[in-house]
Formats: C-alpha cells, structure tokens, sequence
C-alpha cells in the first residue's frame, strides 16, 4: 500500500549541499513529513515553483549561480501563497532581520538543534492547514451546498443547524488538526465522527475508544500500547490504538472524563506528535487524525481546574457542536419513520404505521436522552406491537406526564395582550388556549393537556365545565 503524502502540499529544500539535503529529508520524514522535493542548483528553483505543487521552502543563503535572497525576494513576489523558511550558515542577526524583511516566515543556524528546526516547519504547515481549511469553509458557507451528502446518510436530519454542521464537517474533514465535537449523551457524537472519517479519505480504519472511568495507567496501556515485559503479566507486546488507528482516525469518546494526568499525556501525543509504549525508550510517530468527543461542558471543567486549559485550546482548533433533539422538532417524523423502519427490520416484523397524532405527542416532550432515547423508546413499542397501527400507550407511558415548561423565547420578549383595546378575561384567555392545543393536537386530549402543561383530568374537567 502506497505512504500517504504529508503534508497535502510539497516541501521544497533548497541548497547546493546534498549531504544536508539528505540530511533533513530524514530529520523529516521521522517526523511524519514525507511530502519533500529537493535542489541542490537554485536555477532549478522557479520552474519547481511554476507547477503548483510547493507551498513551503526551506532555503539556503549561500549558494552558487542564484543566490538565497535573491530566491527569496523572487518567491515573496512572485509566489506570495508560499512560505520561505531561511536555513543558514550565517549567525548573524542583521542578515536574519533583512530576511524576515524580505518575506522570510523564520530564520534558523544550520547548527540549530533539529528539533527546532522541525517545529518550526510544523508550526508553518499548521498555519497553512488552516489557512487552506478557513477558505474551504468561507467556500462552503458561500455556496450553501453539500458536496458529498452520501456521507451523511446515516444521520437521518433535515435540521437548517445540522445541515450547516455538515458543510463545516466537509470543510475540515481532510485537516490533520484534532477536531472537538460537542453536545448532549445521545445526540450522534459517534456518527458524526464516522462521518469525518469518511470525507477524510483516509485509507485506514475508524478506532473508537470511550475513556470514561480509564485510570492513568490503562488509559496510557489502551492507547500507547506495550512491549513484552513492560509490567507483571505484560507476556506479550501489544499494539496500542493509535497503532490499530494508522492511517486513519483514533476517536476518543467522553474526553472531559480523563484524569489530569491522562490529559498531560494526550497533551503531549498532539503537541509531539509522537508517544512511547509502556516499557520502551524508543518513540512512535502518530499517524492518525484525532478526533474527540464529550457531553461535559469542557470550558466550565477548564474554569474549575479540573481540565488542562493548554490541552482545552490545543483540541478546539476544530470543533462542532450538536443541537440537542429539543431544538430540532422538525426531524422527529423523520427519526420516527426512520426508526420505525430499523425496529421492524430488527425484530423481524413489518414496519407498523405510527398514529398521526405521535409525532406532535413526542414534540411535547423534551428528550433528555435526545435521539437515542427516541430509538429505545421505538424499539419498546415495536417490540409488544400487535396491530396494524401502532400503539400510544407505550410512548405516553415513556414520556410521563407533562411539566411545566418555561414560555418560548418569542412569548418572554413580546406581550402578547399589549395591542389589545379590552383584556380577556382569565375564563376567555384559558378557553383560547384549551380551544388553540386541541386544533394542534387533533382532538387528542392526552396531547393537548401536554401542550398546555396540565393533566389530562384537569383538561378533561375544564371540558366538562365548557359544556
């Protein structure tokens, strides 16, 4: 199987001497960088640049024929999309200030450690990752169109929210940053993750951990992996899920449950790029897109301490946040029927016709558990369904009677009664409103008294009293 390139864009080193030229072609390429084109006569250089494929340079000053600042006045000119790291011999700090004048991104000794020198060209891929990935979503935002809807298929929604959700997913979705989805226990983290994974292109598999109520240790073991001997009963070498992610997507669900420790070593696996096996003193590179999930309200546990605020803006570069099913009313039929469906499948019965008035029962009620709540509850009814028509008794039952709920948004900001010449009466204003809940209902009383937030006998016995 081919090596994924790495960077999406090429990486041009330019210099007239091979040996540093292989050099920090290995310095790179055991960071994870690969994606390197190499001169070692800069005349080569504009035609190099002329095809489109360079978007960063690492240049050397003193070379034969043309001459470094000459190549990077040209570059800045010429090619201003492209950044120019300086790699020089010279460690003079009027020759770095007239390159950065020039255009130059950074300035470093040829004699620098390499370390540095590879975080600096990780921090100039960052900013043109985000660059490339704040156009695609400018892009995506103008056109208003999906262009891989398949991949949502499995999240069933017709939500003006979600489908914006979904263009940013398109829109970030090749990025090698982490990406942080947000939301409520229920609302579909997992699947929007599957969906990330499948617009990424990428050509290795899903892996999926919840490190919920994970110690330090077997966080570490679970991810990291390690070699035989590492600790009593570790007989055998064990590859963690980073490993079994290569090439793919490592998805770690419920991250706001980590311990301080835990989160220092994530930290560190996304800032490095690189992690140890238990019981080994030589690293591995990641090779998977991270991607995190949790229902916690991460910027609060921040606030408390309780979550490392470096590691809380390192995972946030990237981040969506799910609606609950509560502000997403116009998708229950959807849900239902889609339900339904699965329920019948899975139980080996034919798919039942739910009554007309379920899905304005169900959009009375708030879903604490969102659509996987909605799912059970579907399964339960199918499960003990008989007839042709499918019962509410098992949905009612579900729900509970109706609470109070505070008035809607629109309600608190506008008084209703201030353009009317003569107030009704408390008798008048409560008929109106029995008369109002049942036309929404249908005549169906059990969801009227809902919609008012009353009992159905206390609906039953104002009825009554109307005559």
């Amino acid at each position: 199987m081919t090596e994924a390139l790495v960077p999406h864009f090429s990486i041009l080193l330019v210099d007239d001497e091979p040996a540093w030229l292989r050099s920090v072609s290995l310095t790179l390429a055991r960071a994870g960088i690969n994606n390197i084109l190499t001169a070692s006569d800069s005349r080569e250089v504009p035609e190099i640049l002329s095809r489109g494929q360079v978007r960063l340079v690492l240049l050397d000053l003193t070379m034969p024929h043309l001459p470094g600042e000459a190549l990077l006045t040209m570059i800045s000119e010429q090619h201003p999309e492209i950044l120019t790291i300086v790699v020089s011999g010279m460690n003079q700090i009027e020759t770095a200030v007239r390159c950065m004048r020039l255009g130059a991104f950074d300035y470093f000794v040829k004699t620098v450690e390499e370390d540095r020198l590879v975080t600096g060209v990780l921090r100039a891929i960052r900013m043109l990752e985000l660059e490339r990935e704040n156009q695609a979503i400018s892009d995506r935002i103008l056109s208003n169109q999906l262009r891989h809807p398949e991949a949502f298929v499995n999240i069933v929604t017709a939500d003006r929210t979600m489908l914006g959700i979904f263009g940013y997913i398109e829109a970030v979705a090749v990025s090698r940053q982490p990406l942080l989805i947000t939301g409520e226990s229920g609302v579909g983290k997992e699947l929007v993750a599957r969906a990330v994974h499948t617009l990424s292109g990428a050509s290795g598999p899903l892996v999926a951990v919840n490190v919920a109520g994970l110690d330090d240790t077997v966080f570490a073991d679970t991810l990291f992996g390690h070699v035989r001997g590492a600790y009593t009963g570790a007989e055998q070498a064990r590859r963690g899920m980073i490993e079994e992610a290569t090439d793919g997507t490592l998805f770690l669900d419920e991250i706001g449950d980590l311990s301080i420790p835990s989160q220092v070593k994530l930290l560190r696996l996304l800032q490095e790029g690189e992690y140890f096996p238990l019981g080994s003193d030589r690293p591995k590179r990641l090779k998977a897109r991270v991607i995190v999930a949790t229902h916690r309200d991460l910027k609060a546990k921040e606030e408390q301490g309780a979550f490392r605020r470096d590691l809380f803006y390192r995972l946030r570069t990237h981040q969506i946040l799910l609606p609950p099913l509560r502000e997403r009313p116009g998708d229950i039929p959807l849900l239902l029927d889609y339900f339904l469906a699965e329920a019948a499948e899975s139980l080996g019965k034919k798919k039942p016709t739910p009554p007309k008035e379920l899905a304005q029962l169900l959009a009375t009620y708030s879903f604490p558990g969102n659509i996987r709540e909605l799912r059970a509850m579907v399964y339960d009814a199918v499960s003990v369904h008989r007839e042709r028509i499918l019962s509410l008794d098992t949905f009612i039952k579900a729900i509970g009677p109706a609470k109070e709920q505070p008035p809607p948004a629109a309600a608190q900001d506008h008084n209703l009664f201030s353009g009317l010449e003569r107030l009704p009466t408390f008798g008048e204003a409560a008929d109106l409103l029995v008369t109002e809940a049942l036309a929404r209902s249908g005549g169906n009383q059990t969801i009227a008294a809902r919609l008012l937030g009353i009992s159905q006998p206390a609906l039953s016995k104002r009825l009554s009293a109307r005559g």
